[in-house]
């Protein structure tokens, strides 16, 4: 990577505002943007270090720095008429976001203070308060339009309007009283669910340090050795290439936390391989971006929704991140046996170059694998996110000089190109901010949003209707929020469609999982008086058989008979508290996989559009090819629900996953009609059967049964194969 200042600076410019230094009368002002984005780096790798400031001011500042950021890499004018007057007002305009920011910050007690003073009276806000809120409000839902489209500022108005004059015009479950202005004001600015509330501090202590410490990875030559390693595991495989797309986008996506980021990166290496290998455009470029999408759901760092999912779910980042561990292999293993499978269908040829650059293994491998070491073991031991992050970043530098002091020792010039000079950790920096601008703003202004659905309540509503719809099906439910993930990921980037989706149909989600318990139990039978009592209040005649147990058709029509409001308070009296709390992380994962869809399922799917760019393929086709890659998407959050992949210990987790394959494989083959050659209409009857007892959940008898099928069918199309090719 070029580490020249130059290159730093153009490192934050959007598609709309291209900055260049060379000869140009804007150069002064981009230097001081430059500068102003690698101190905003500094300070946030210290201020989750060794400053301490209040939760408002911290956030406060983060929101204001990158919305600095946002104006001028987001412009508001056309690039036709960038020139140094247009960059100068969003300069400006950028500015006066930070001093409403720090006016707010700064105004908490004394509102406070004015209000106590005044008995009877809302918050007493001055002029220069409502100014400094408003023009807030209006800057987040502003820059949320330029970082990615119009979705978030029309929720955002809509939310608004809701809790001030539209709630108490609704029918049902959906009605709310309005609120008056200054109280709506106050809770959007102050409220823990508000502008500088948990979201923004989610970004400003996990979030922004992660893409920072991407930014190292990047600069230091990480990727580099991501594609040499996957060269040399997948190199000398039929269909080489296409593995090496699916390793190192996996790789990859620990470093980039974006799907399109990562399609873009590692694409442009790898898209190209597998189409000289011989795999079709379109199917090179899906194979892309279904990996790349992949890379959100893959530990260590999983994207930006494992750090809103911990917060939401009061579960340890670590324990996410270890649970997670299984599925990520199942995912990426699902995308690797379409690979396999299309490499053997179409007779994609070997002997493709697969030259290995050891300089790139040797020097890349030290600062990809000891500052990812350094992460995982310091998450492990329970702290912080960002203390794990902001020491694995420092390990990266130490190591990148210890590489270089060596190769200057032995002579060995090749591992001396990555040391983080101080011009190369600028560029980091850059890299980091840039790639934390989008996400720091929507996080922020998701929180105006988050704030109205607390405020009003109306999540209780949405969770009842998901539940009067699903009518206790735990897949009906699962295929309603997919629908909706769906929908809203047409315009709004992966990480805000899980943050809605999480708060609106989460608790709806976890209760029909508990409720699965619950019927259990009435079919078992209840004895104990005070559960007795809280049944009385259910009308159904069925209540009087509970004490000798019902059928399980019996108890899932009592369950539906039971009130939402009612089922809130029951279930806690049924079910564990550890149970319901993981019942709450499998909903979260759930809709968390389910919101990645977006990316890879047409109409409109980002990342198997920038792919298709890339392979010069056709959009839609691309699109459609990734989706038929990437349906593990909606097979493991099944696993979620159904079986103990989450919620088991480590044997039954390994056994589950490792029979679970199988599965994965038989469906592969299914919608590819070929596994190592065509099937015959006999072969399927072999195939359902294997598929079926491959994800019968800790059955052994059945999971071995269901295997041997498996490999079965695999025998026997190969052997298809050879008789065709004879």
């Amino acid at each position: 990577m070029d580490s020249t200042p130059e290159k730093a600076v153009e490192v934050i410019n959007s598609r709309e505002r291209l900055l260049v230094l060379d000869n140009d009368p804007r150069a002064p002002l981009e230097w001081l943007i430059a500068a102003l984005a690698i101190l905003f780096g500094l300070w946030h790798v210290a201020t989750n270090l060794f400053i301490n400031e209040q939760t408002l001011w911290q956030n406060a500042i983060h929101f204001s720095g990158f919305a600095l950021l946002a104006s001028v890499s987001h412009s508001a004018f056309k690039r036709s008429k960038a020139n140094s007057k247009t960059l100068l007002l969003d300069l400006i305009y950028g500015c006066l976001i930070v001093v409403a920011a720090f006016w707010v910050a700064a105004s908490e007690g004394r509102i406070y203070d004015d209000t106590l003073s005044v008995t009877g009276q809302a918050w007493q806000l001055n002029f220069f308060d409502w100014a400094a809120g408003l023009f807030l409000i209006f800057a987040a839902i502003d820059l949320s339009r330029r970082v990615s489209g119009w979705v978030i500022p029309i929720l955002i108005i809509l939310s608004l309007s809701y809790i001030l004059f539209l709630g108490e015009h609704l029918p049902g479950v959906f009605r709310a009283a309005s609120l008056p202005p200054s109280d709506v004001l106050f809770r959007t600015l102050y409220n823990d669910e508000g502008l500088f509330g948990v979201l923004a501090l989610i970004s400003s202590s996990s979030i922004t340090l992660f893409m920072i410490f991407g930014g190292f990875l990047v600069a230091s030559g990480a990727s580099d050795f991501v594609i040499e390693l996957s060269k040399v595991v997948a190199g000398r495989i039929r269909g080489g290439a296409g593995f090496v797309a699916v390793i190192s986008s996996a790789l990859t996506g620990t470093i980039s936390g974006s799907a399109v980021a990562n399609t873009a990166s590692t694409g442009v290496i790898t898209i190209p391989l597998m189409k000289s290998n011989g795999f079709r455009p379109a199917f090179a470029a899906g194979v892309e971006a279904a990996a790349s999408t992949g890379g959100q759901i893959m530990p260590p760092i999983m994207g930006a929704g494992a750090f809103v999912m911990a917060s939401y779910t009061a579960i340890p980042y670590s324990q996410i991140v270890a649970v997670s561990i299984m599925p990520a292999i199942l995912y990426f293993l699902s995308v690797a046996f379409i690979v396999r499978i299309e490499a053997v269908k179409h007779r994609v040829g070997e002997g493709i170059d697969m030259t290995i650059d050891k300089a790139k293994i040797i020097s890349g491998g030290l600062v990809f694998i000891i500052p990812l070491s350094v992460m995982v073991a310091l998450l492990m031991t329970g702290v912080t996110p960002s203390y794990a992050a902001s020491w694995s970043i420092a390990s990266l530098i130490m190591v990148s000089w210890l590489t270089y002091l060596y190769a200057k020792v032995t002579g060995k010039k090749g591992l001396t190109d990555n040391v983080m000079n101080p011009k190369r950790i600028a560029s980091a920096l850059m890299l980091g901010m840039q790639a934390s601008i989008m996400t720091a703003v929507l996080l922020v202004a998701i929180g105006i949003m988050n704030n109205a659905i607390v405020t009003s309540g109306i999540g209780n509503g949405f969770s009842l209707m998901i539940a009067q719809w699903a009518q206790g099906s735990v897949v009906l439910a699962i295929v309603l929020i997919g629908l909706a993930s769906l929908v809203l990921g047409m315009g709004l980037p992966v990480t805000a469609a899980y943050i809605i989706l999480a708060i609106l149909c989460a608790p709806a989600l976890a209760g029909i999982l508990a409720d699965t318990i619950i019927v259990d139990m009435l079919v078992a039978g209840i004895s104990d008086p005070m559960q007795l009592a809280m049944f009385s209040l259910v009308d159904s005649p069925l209540v009087a058989k509970i004490s000798s147990g019902l059928s399980p058709a019996e108890a899932a029509q009592l369950i539906s008979a039971i009130p939402f409001e009612l089922a809130i308070t029951l279930r806690p009296m049924l079910v564990d508290t550890e149970q319901l709390t993981m019942f709450l992380l499998i909903a979260h994962l759930i809709i968390f996989w389910l919101s990645q869809d977006s990316n890879v399922t047409p109409p409109v799917c980002l990342a198997a559009f920038t792919a298709a760019g890339i392979a010069k393929s056709k959009p839609m086709e691309t699109g459609f090819q990734a989706w038929k890659l990437a349906k593990g998407l909606y097979v493991v959050p099944l696993m979620f629900a159904y079986t103990p992949l989450i919620s088991g210990n480590w044997l039954e987790i390994s056994q589950i996953g490792l029979f679970g394959l199988f599965g994965i494989y038989g469906l592969n083959v299914t919608v590819q009609n070929y596994s190592e050659g065509p099937l015959k209409i006999w072969h399927y009857p072999i195939l359902v059967g294997g598929i079926i007892g491959a994800f019968w959940p800790l059955n052994l008898v059945a999971n071995l049964i269901g295997a041997a099928l498996i490999i079965l069918l695999i025998v026997l199309s190969k052997r298809e194969n050879r008789l065709n090719v004879e």
